[in-house]
């Protein structure tokens, strides 16, 4: 069974989430996110950053 959301149920969750929510705080919930995955995928580069760092300095030890 495949977990393929429709259009209809689309906007069937879109009420939903208004209803539960309302018009002004979807805003800020968005904001929210938005700020949250910024920060995910900031901390995502430092720790391949941190990763890499390593490899680089061996390779300058090796020349």
């Amino acid at each position: 069974m495949t977990l393929m959301i429709m259009g209809w149920q689309w906007i069937a969750i879109l009420v939903v989430v208004l209803l539960l929510f309302g018009g002004k705080k979807i805003p800020e919930l968005m904001q929210g996110l938005g700020k949250g995955m910024s920060a995910f995928k900031k901390g995502l580069n430092e720790v391949e950053e941190e990763m890499n760092k390593p490899l680089e300095e061996n390779k300058k030890e090796e020349k």
